[in-house]
């Protein structure tokens, strides 16, 4: 989550004080939109306390789309809105979620609902962006994603990137839904673009989402070569900051699919002995995945039954 959502009540405010000539009003609204969008450093992803980004998110999330309605075509805030959506689903609806099956299947599956609704909204975002950098490639993603994203550059990556992460966990959580069950070659194109404009991107984070794109079945075009290549390319990459979310994407893309409990329980007590207060820059990340990686821990015995 990001450092934007700290100052978007004060700029919002700000805005809100405006008044008289249209023009005025609207060229702030977007140059608040840029400074919201542009790259910086993230304050909540410093944050030791999950609970509090958890309760500081959701006001932040309904502030961009009220901008969004001022400004409906502003391709940076969109990638912002969509990107900000996506992890705030990941980090705790998702999880919030995945920790009710085993004690309250009701709410699971209504907080799996909503996690999934809020990946769609997310990808919706992405590809407003989309159409309004490249018209009309909604259609011809889903025809020829390399064709269509052939014209992309490497400033757009966040935009490849973002829509790939929403709209795969859409699918993953939509399974059986008609109106998604043809994408999964549109998300792979847009992460393989991604990687090819810049394989480096935030440090490795392309590589873990192709992880779980090449965890799946060969069927669908996964390999679990790539996916232990692009896990061991993303490590390379984090090495000055570790992050605990490639092992726990290897440990449930791969090492769960094939029932290896001693990989799986090695991944998930490697990525726990990362130290979150010694790499304060990803901090935030890191206890989202260590979250997780304790609860598949504590359900290991389900996930593996003899």
């Amino acid at each position: 989550m990001s450092a934007r959502f700290v100052r978007l009540a004060a700029l919002s405010a700000a805005l809100g004080m405006i008044t008289g000539c249209g023009a005025i009003k609207s060229s702030a609204i977007k140059s608040v939109a840029d400074t919201l969008a542009a790259p910086d450093s993230d304050v909540f992803a410093r944050d030791e306390d999950l609970d509090l980004v958890a309760a500081a998110a959701p006001f932040g999330l309904k502030l961009y789309e009220s901008l969004l309605d001022s400004i409906p075509n502003h391709v940076p805030l969109l990638v912002a809105t969509c990107s900000n959506f996506t992890q705030y689903s990941y980090a705790f609806v998702q999880s919030n979620a995945e920790e009710l099956e085993y004690q309250d299947y009701s709410q699971y599956t209504r907080q799996k609902d909503r996690s999934f609704r809020m990946y769609l909204r997310a990808r919706d975002y992405c590809l407003r962006g989309l159409e309004r950098r490249f018209p009309r490639i909604r259609v011809a993603l889903l025809r020829d994603p390399k064709t269509a994203l052939a014209r992309a550059r490497k400033e757009d990556v966040p935009l490849l990137y973002w829509s790939a992460a929403s709209w795969g966990s859409a699918i993953s959580f939509g399974i059986g839904r008609a109106d998604l069950a043809g994408d999964l070659h549109v998300v792979r194109g847009l992460a393989e673009r991604a990687l090819d404009l810049d394989p480096n991107y935030a440090n490795g984070a392309i590589h873990e989402l192709m992880i779980s794109l090449d965890s799946l079945d060969e069927l669908v075009g996964g390999s679990e070569v790539r996916a232990r290549e692009h896990f061991r390319r993303a490590l390379d990459l984090q090495k000055d900051r570790p992050q605990a979310g490639p092992y726990v994407s290897l440990a449930t893309g791969i090492a769960l699919k094939k029932q290896n409990r001693d990989e799986f329980e090695k991944l998930l007590r490697d990525a726990l002995a990362i130290d979150p207060d010694k790499y304060p820059e990803v901090r935030l990340p890191n206890l989202a995945a260590q979250r997780r990686a304790r609860f598949l821990l504590n359900q290991i015995d389900e996930l593996f039954p003899k």
